[in-house]
Order: C-alpha cells, then sequence, then structure tokens
C-alpha cells in the first residue's frame, strides 16, 4: 500500500523475532591474552567457569570474583566483569543475548609492566567464547499463549492448523455454538495466522495472544539456524 499509494519505496520481510540463547551445562575457562608489537604490550589471564543460572532467576548475568589474594590487582576486576557482560550481549550461535548466565573469577595473572584493563577485557571476551563453545548452548524462542475462538464447525481445522504450527495445546471447551482453544505457539510461526484464521473460519474466527516465555527450539531448527547465518556471514564477506 506505501508503495502503491505513496510511492515510498520501501523493503518489506517477515518481522525479526526476539529469539535469546542460553548456557545448559557448566564449562571452564583459562585465557591468556598476550599481545607484544614494540613498546608496551598487552597482558592478562583469567581462569574460572561459566555456568547457568538456577530456574527462577531473576537476573541475566551474575560475576562473582573468587580469587584469593592478588594473582590479579583488584583494579582490574570491574575490567573483566564488563569483558564478560560485553561477551553475553552476543552469543556465538546467531549473535543474539546470552541469558541467565554465571560467570566466576577464580585465578588469573597481570604482568607488572604490560597488563592493563584493556587486555583483560580482551581476555574476558575471548575466555567467555571458549567456555561457551564446551557449555552446550541452545537457541530459545519466544513461545505466546494463544486463544482462539471459532464456530464448532470449524474445531478440525483449527486444530489441526494450531498443530502444523508446532502449537502444544493446552485446553479445549464448548461455550454455546463456539469453541475456545488454548494453545502455546512459537512467535516465528505465527506470522499470517490472522488471514489463514479468517480464511478457514469464513471470517467468523478470532484470537488473541500474548507473551509466554522463550523455550528451546529443537536441535534440528538450531542447527537450520546457525548454518544460515553461518551462510549470510560468509556471503556477506
Amino acid at each position: 500500500r506505501m508503495r502503491r499509494e505513496y510511492k515510498v519505496e520501501t523493503v518489506s520481510g517477515q518481522p525479526r523475532v526476539n529469539y535469546r540463547e542460553a548456557i545448559t551445562s557448566k564449562a571452564t575457562f583459562d585465557y591468556l591474552h598476550k599481545k607484544q608489537s614494540g613498546g608496551q604490550g598487552q597482558y592478562g589471564r583469567v581462569a574460572g567457569y561459566i555456568e547457568p543460572l538456577p530456574e527462577g532467576a531473576e537476573e541475566d548475568f551474575v560475576f562473582e570474583n573468587e580469587i584469593v589474594g592478588n594473582a590479579v590487582p583488584p583494579n582490574f576486576i570491574p575490567a573483566i566483569e564488563k569483558g564478560f557482560k560485553e561477551a553475553v550481549n552476543a552469543g556465538s550461535l546467531i549473535g543474539h543475548p546470552v541469558q541467565k548466565v554465571k560467570v566466576v573469577l577464580n585465578d588469573g595473572a597481570a604482568h607488572a609492566v604490560d597488563s592493563s584493563e584493556l587486555a583483560f577485557k580482551l581476555a574476558s571476551v575471548q575466555a567467555f567464547r571458549n567456555a561457551y563453545q564446551a557449555s552446550n548452548p541452545v537457541i530459545l524462542e519466544p513461545v505466546m499463549t494463544v486463544e482462539v475462538r471459532s464456530p464448532q464447525e470449524f474445531q478440525g481445522t483449527v486444530v489441526g492448523n494450531v498443530n502444523r504450527r508446532k502449537g502444544m495445546v493446552v485446553d479445549s471447551e464448548a461455550d454455546g455454538d463456539d469453541f475456545v482453544l488454548k494453545a502455546q505457539v512459537p512467535l516465528n510461526n505465527m506470522f499470517g495466522y490472522s488471514t489463514e484464521l479468517r480464511s478457514m473460519t469464513q471470517g467468523k474466527g478470532e484470537f488473541t495472544m500474548e507473551y509466554a516465555l522463550h523455550r528451546a527450539v529443537p536441535k534440528d531448527v538450531q542447527e537450520e539456524m546457525v548454518s544460515s547465518r553461518k551462510g549470510k556471514r560468509i556471503t556477506s564477506t
């Protein structure tokens, strides 16, 4: 319509889905960032582990310093935390934020001359990326609670359509001549549903949806998403 009536050039496509990434197991890290290119170098070593936060935790990121002594001078600890915070903003699976992560720092090393905040920050970023690969990461997709109301004569068609969209039926009940279906459906599978529902119910069906939770995508879907992102990155280089 924008092109037709207002002569405005537009790029259209499916809306972006708010995916997240998460780790599912504990993984250790021990990374040394060392660089020497004339003049003052860069040196910073960090060691510890990452693990998932317990279910129900309010925070998305927790950093704990368990270093005993001055293996890493205290003035560098904020830079280390900053590096890990930066790393969790973009997971290596599809580049989306990693949620519910606990980072524990329990060892490290510094150089009297070459250590700096930048060196420890860079060490932390790479340490997280290395540990992330060993933590069995998963992609989480937003799942919506969908409620559909339609005449009972279309119940079989509506339920079948929800199943094809990989929805999970939570409840179904009669309400006069109508039936009400409640289901949880991945948001990515709900695009175009309004038009399809009207078509299969002769314009008599209606629905509402609201966010329910983020849930791990099936393994085959994750592999496809990761491969697709790799393909796009290769194409853009």
